[in-house]
């Protein structure tokens, strides 16, 4: 028994890394998208970060796999009056 809950909070663990990867390298290609990344960045110094943060996210997608039909939750977002709402209610809301 302690086993499985073992197994289970390395599981949950290992998902909540693949997600932090996956929010990283969302944000180098938003940058991107935004061009706000050459504030920041020379144009090698960002592409040797999103190639790392790409390369992470990879990394987590095998390390824990996600079933076929349970994508990933939505981050949470928290609004100005401190409330939590995911990003799907906020999108469906407007």
């Amino acid at each position: 028994m302690p086993e499985q809950q073992t197994g289970k909070a390395l599981e949950t663990a290992a998902l909540k890394w693949r997600q932090l990867a996956e929010r990283r390298r969302a944000y180098f290609v938003e940058l991107f998208h935004s061009g706000r990344w050459k504030l920041y960045f020379s144009e090698q110094q960002y592409l040797a970060h999103l190639t790392e943060a790409s390369r992470t996210a990879e990394g987590w997608a095998r390390i824990a796999p996600l079933p076929t039909d349970a994508p990933l939750p939505a981050p949470a977002a928290e609004t100005p009056s401190g409330v939590v709402v995911s990003l799907a209610e906020r999108r469906n809301a407007a």
